[in-house]
């Protein structure tokens, strides 16, 4: 299967890791490289903040099998990576496994470091990480990916690499033959069995939406705005909702900021005519959204029209004494919208009750356990 992933929108410098520039031609995104891989890693760039330990370098790590971990606190497809980093690390590390996450921003409120160490802390993520603001030690490595991981064996070599969900039961094998080769006196636990049901072979797995930017920046080049308004960078501008909606596009109704990253409401807006809507097609909706003033904002969401059913709601879903369905967008992070019950397409409509919510972009997720025919 061809690994889920959020690609990044600027083109990047290639890194000193000679084997990711080399796999330009496409075999960077294989399920599992070539088994003689063995490139030395680069160095750990000094001058990096780190949360959960001291900063270390490559010389301190010699003789553990390191695992390299790029993430983002509010990619999806990292958040659903970390049930499984969660159990290798209290497996592995009193085996020679060192864990080091990479927080590389794809959002500039992402940089902040006292918002790195919240998610951090929110996810149970305990083993060292490097707050990598400014994108140095995704560079060395010329990564392209969010998530994205890179085993370095006990000499300080790069072994084993992957791109995206999945792979899990693969990535652990590696793991622990790195272990072995580090200390073949090493005694290891069986491998572990996969923690969710959709990630267990016969999982049923549908296309979806693609994932929607909103603001100008990566909207503008990926064409996901039907508004005749259109983008207008650094405005404030009046939207005229064309009623007919296209699964795959986004459509705003009254006042929105038009910012590089995010569409924001401007103003107090009681009968909620200040709305962003969308048709979809998938079982989960995600959405990163950000309070831009530091205030708390209400943002009531209708799904087919009506408040989100008890047996579609996501995590964030709250209801109010009139059973109406919203979302209090009070930090910056991934809000948890629908969970559907059955797979479909459907219509959603976000209505900021307050200026100052800002939208990022939408994910989907696909997959649920496939359903034993005979019951």
């Amino acid at each position: 299967m061809k690994p889920r992933r959020r690609t990044i929108f600027l083109t990047l410098v290639s890194g000193a890791l000679a084997v990711v520039a080399a796999l330009a031609s496409g075999r960077a995104i294989a399920q599992e490289p070539e088994k003689d891989l063995k490139v030395p890693a680069p160095p750990i760039p000094p001058g990096l903040q780190w949360f959960n330990s001291q900063p270390l370098t490559m010389e301190q790590l010699r003789g553990k099998v390191v695992l390299i971990d790029f993430w983002e606190y509010t990619c999806v497809n990292c958040i659903r990576t970390f049930p499984y980093l969660r159990e290798w690390h209290e497996k592995y590390k009193e085996k020679g496994l060192v864990i080091i996450g990479v927080h590389t921003p794809e959002f500039k409120f992402a940089k902040k470091a006292a918002n790195v160490e919240k998610g951090a802390k929110e996810f149970g993520l305990t083993w060292p990480l490097i707050n990598d603001a400014d994108f140095v030690v995704w560079r060395a490595y010329g990564n392209r990916y969010w998530p994205a991981k890179y085993l370095l064996d006990h000499e300080g070599n790069v072994r084993y690499y992957h791109f995206g969900e999945g792979g899990y039961g693969n990535t652990e094998a590696q793991i622990q033959r790195l272990l072995k080769l580090a200390n073949p006196s090493v005694t290891l636990p069986p491998l572990g069995d996969v923690i969710r049901g959709t990630d267990k072979p016969g999982a049923v797995c549908y296309p979806v939406t693609p994932e929607l930017y909103l603001g100008h920046e990566r909207g503008t080049h990926e064409q996901t705005l039907a508004n005749t308004e259109g983008y207008q960078p650094g405005k404030s501008v009046a939207y005229k909702d064309p009623g007919k909606w296209e699964d795959g596009m986004v459509y705003f109704s009254g006042r929105w900021q038009n910012n590089a990253e995010a569409m924001v409401s401007t103003r107090p807006s009681p009968k909620l005519q200040d709305y962003l809507a969308i048709k979809y097609h998938a079982l989960e909706v995600n959405a990163v959204m950000r309070p831009e003033s530091g205030k708390p904002v209400k943002v009531f969401v209708t799904h087919d029209g009506k408040p989100v059913g008890k047996q579609d709601k996501g995590g964030d879903i709250k209801y109010d004494p009139q059973g109406r369905s919203y979302l209090l967008v009070d930090q910056p992070k991934m809000y948890h919208i629908i969970k559907n019950a059955k797979f479909g397409q459907r219509t959603l409509k976000l209505a900021a009750a307050d200026a100052g919510m800002g939208i990022y972009t939408f994910t989907f997720v696909s997959c649920e356990v496939a359903k034993d025919a005979s019951k």
